[in-house]
């Protein structure tokens, strides 16, 4: 017999893992990156019933945009964009092959350009970095409903 909320045959819906992943090996494709995350954010709310700010949608696409350019730019070959939806947040994992941990740089107004690190560290609930046995995988994590006037929408169309 199956309970509320679970399809014939399947898991409870609660725990089914709501995640996404692709490969990008060009920097044409970063915006394809967004895309994707903007996409998928809209099916977390749609499909899935989950709450998602205006502001997560756009925090969200910011990261991802951050570390696939920051893999494209600085490691050889594909990257792997992780979005995966866990305790009220989408953690953004992107997977390269250099192995070299990023640095932020300290604030400096006059410096040009080189400042997508910490703004990604700065917007995040959590940051992550991991040397792999193959390179490095960096995770955010952005909070999904966070609007305090309860605007779960944030008036943005997904």
């Amino acid at each position: 017999m199956d309970l509320p909320g679970q399809d014939e045959g399947s898991q409870p819906l609660v725990d089914r893992l709501i995640s996404v992943s692709a490969a990008f090996e060009g920097s044409e494709e970063i915006a394809q990156a967004r895309d994707l995350a903007r996409s998928f954010l809209a099916d977390v709310q749609a499909v899935h019933g989950l709450p998602v700010s205006g502001r997560a949608v756009g925090v969200v696409q910011l990261v991802v945009s951050e570390l696939v350019t920051n893999a494209r730019k600085y490691a050889p070959g594909p990257c792997l964009l992780t979005l995966e939806v866990s305790e009220g947040a989408v953690e953004v994992t992107v997977w390269d092959s250099e192995p070299r941990l990023p640095l932020a740089q300290g604030a400096d107004p006059d410096r040009v350009g080189q400042h997508g690190l910490e703004i990604v560290m700065a917007v995040c609930q959590s940051f992550e970095m991991h040397r792999e046995p193959v390179g490095k995988r960096i995770k955010a994590a952005i909070v999904l409903a966070d609007d305090p006037l309860g605007d779960v929408g944030g008036g943005q169309v997904l």
